[in-house]
Formats: structure tokens, C-alpha cells, sequence
């Protein structure tokens, strides 16, 4: 029977005790490719923001001639590679453990590739966050982590070949030969989330009906460290139903370490792997900024990718050059190639200003006390359903 112990460090500060490592699943590096359709949702979520965006959308297309297309368009978080990788090795150390770090970035594995040149990462597993086709309406996002380093770049090709023209039916044949492969893991990353705005019910239909099929080929379903606590209880619920194995995959795009690690016995990722599959034993570490404020916490991601980091690589340090739109011509290009006279908009200015703003500590300050006591208990004992 699979057996997952899910615990918070905030309450618990023992937890790490009797476990010699942790592992980072699932976070993003500059190597990673981000639709901008989190603007819209971010306009809707947070309305204060709306009125700016229009306004800025309206004068893309009255004053330089180009429509605004999130769709087209594409950001990348702000850390390199290595930057990622120490960021998450450093948190888990800060714990007395060993460091175990698998980077998963949007449908490329381009990072864990850099990083096998540099000698403290050698050993980080070939990983990638899969967006598969499914259902002719949504995407699911598989983790598959630790590909054999010979066949990495011809698993890479067997993925973008479906994703290009996929099929239900190739789907379950793919994820049956990466289950083929003895120490690869194949986890549902964030299966509850709708991404894709089709509607819960759709959505839920989907996931059950995905997971009917090729539930034997997935090794685990993953509690998002930055998803909210409803969703993670509700795929809890998930596991339960599926007998499903659950582990911790913090998600991290900005400069903030993942919310939760995986504890371990193992000596390495394979083992760690071999832990999952074979033994069917999870360990989830919920980490203290977990238990931050969700609409907080996304408020501060939002802040991490328009901020400016000096001393960041060049082409990494404003926020310009790490957000990419089609110009007039057609061809996608860093924003801060496409401003006229070399200088962001004025009214670009404005709002990036804004977001900033409304992070400051001040803001933060009254978003957390706006979390109150009672709601904080009522979140945590919900764990416990």
C-alpha cells in the first residue's frame, strides 16, 4: 500500500530528524518558457490592476501598431540555472540534510543539460515538466524526472512529436515506455488545477478519466507548493481514491525556494526514485512560507519577475528582457528590443511600478493581517481531514 506522510515545518520542527536528505521536484529556470496569460487572470484577481492593463493594451495598438498577444507571447523566470540550483540546495541544507535537486522546466531540458558541465551539479537528474495533450481540451502536466542521460535528447523528440499531433492512444504508449524505464518517475504535477479555465467539472472528468487509463504508468500525484490548500486537500482526496502515492513538488518561477521538499533515505536520485516506485514511501515537507498567504505569496511571484536583479547575468537582470512579444514584423523578440527610442512606455512604467509597490511592506504587511488567526488554524486543521 502506498504510504505518504505529509508534514509542516512551522509545526513540527523535528520533522527533518532521522532523515539524511531532501529533494527539490519541480522548479523553473530562465531555460523556461511562460505564457502570459497569467496577466489577464492577475487583472481579474486583483482589480486594481485591470484598468491599467486595458489602458496599456489600448496604446500598444493606437501608438506602435501592435495588438497584445498573451497567447504569442512568453516570459521566463528570472534565475539561471546554477542560480536555481544553489537556491534550492542551500534551503534543504539550511535543514543539516543533503541536497538532491531536480530542475523541471517547461517542455525543454536544456538547464539540467548546462548544468552537467558545472562540478557541484554533476549528478542533477535530466528532468522536464511535460505539457501532454489530453482529451482535445486541456493539457496535463507530467514531471518525469531522471531520463536516462543517453536517451534524453531522443526522449525529448518522442515528447515535442506528440506534442505537435497527439492522441489519447499515444499518450498511454509513451507514458507505458517511460514507466518501462526502471529509474525514471513520471508524477501528475498539479492535478487538480485547472488550468486551462475549461471548468471544474470538465476538468475533474478529465483528470479521473486520464487517470482510468494510465494511472499504472504514473508513480505519483504531486502536492503543489504553490497551489493553494483547498487543491491540495482535494488531491489528497485524488491519491486516496487512485491509491495513489503523493509527493512535494514546489513549482518555484521566482526567487523564493520551493514551499515544500521531499524527505528521503536514499543515497542518490535514483534511489530516491527507487523509494517512490518500488517501496511506494513519500515523505512531504511543507516549508514555512507555505503557510504565507496564497494570494500573498502569488502577489510576490508576480513581483520576483518584474523586479530588477543587478547582479543577475546580462540579459537576466530587468524584466524586459525576459518578457518575449512578436513586433509589427511578426517576430518574437525581448521587449527591450521593441521599445521605441530603447526606453519602456511611460505608462509600462507605471504599472510595473505598481505591482512593485503593492509588494512592498507595507502592502504585505496588510495582506498577512488580513490572514487572521482563525483562518490560519482553519487552513491547518484542514490538513488533517
Amino acid at each position: 500500500m502506498p504510504a505518504s506522510t505529509i508534514s509542516y515545518l512551522w509545526r513540527d520542527t523535528g520533522a527533518p530528524r532521522g532523515f539524511p536528505t531532501g529533494v527539490s521536484l519541480h522548479s523553473h529556470t530562465n531555460q523556461s518558457s511562460e505564457t502570459l496569460d497569467f496577466l489577464a487572470n492577475f487583472g481579474n484577481q486583483f482589480p486594481v490592476m485591470r484598468p491599467l492593463l486595458s489602458r496599456l493594451e489600448r496604446r500598444a495598438e493606437q501608438v506602435h501598431g501592435v495588438r497584445i498577444n498573451y497567447a504569442a507571447s512568453y516570459w521566463t523566470p528570472p534565475m539561471t540555472p546554477k542560480l536555481a540550483f544553489d537556491l534550492e540546495t542551500r534551503q534543504i541544507e539550511k535543514l543539516g540534510l543533503n541536497a538532491m535537486v531536480s530542475l523541471s522546466d517547461h517542455d525543454n531540458i536544456k538547464a539540467p543539460m548546462l548544468l552537467r558541465t558545472v562540478p557541484s551539479a554533476r549528478q542533477i537528474p535530466v528532468s522536464v515538466e511535460w505539457s501532454a495533450p489530453y482529451g482535445g481540451m486541456q493539457s496535463f502536466h507530467l514531471g518525469v524526472h531522471n531520463l536516462p542521460s543517453a536517451k534524453a535528447t531522443e526522449w525529448m523528440a518522442t515528447l515535442e512529436a506528440f506534442t505537435a499531433n497527439p492522441s489519447d492512444a499515444r499518450l498511454t504508449e509513451i507514458l507505458s515506455a517511460l514507466n518501462a524505464e526502471p529509474n525514471v518517475l513520471v508524477v501528475f504535477n498539479h492535478p487538480m488545477w485547472d488550468l486551462y479555465l475549461i471548468g471544474k467539472e470538465k476538468h475533474q472528468f478529465l483528470v479521473n478519466e486520464f487517470l482510468q487509463k494510465n494511472g499504472a504508468f504514473l508513480h505519483a500525484l504531486e502536492l503543489n507548493g504553490l497551489r493553494h490548500w483547498d487543491e491540495n486537500r482535494a488531491v489528497r482526496r485524488l491519491a486516496e481514491k487512485w491509491n495513489m502515492l503523493l509527493v512535494a513538488g514546489g513549482d518555484r518561477h521566482g526567487v523564493e525556494p520551493n514551499a515544500n521538499i521531499n524527505l528521503t533515505h536514499a543515497a542518490s536520485f535514483t534511489e530516491f526514485v527507487h523509494e517512490v516506485r518500488r517501496h511506494k514511501q513519500s515523505h512531504v515537507l511543507f516549508m514555512p512560507q507555505y503557510a504565507e498567504p496564497w494570494k500573498h505569496r502569488i502577489l510576490q511571484s508576480a513581483i520576483d519577475a518584474v523586479r530588477y536583479y543587478p547582479e543577475f547575468p546580462q540579459g537576466s537582470r530587468n524584466w524586459d528582457e525576459r518578457v518575449y512579444h512578436p513586433g509589427a514584423d511578426g517576430v518574437v523578440r525581448p521587449l527591450s528590443e521593441l521599445w521605441p527610442h530603447g526606453a519602456s512606455p511611460r505608462v509600462i512604467r507605471w504599472a510595473v511600478a505598481m505591482v512593485q509597490l503593492m509588494g512592498r511592506g507595507l502592502v504585505s504587511g496588510g495582506l498577512k493581517i488580513a490572514w487572521n488567526e482563525s483562518e490560519q488554524l482553519r487552513l491547518a486543521l484542514g490538513e488533517q481531514e
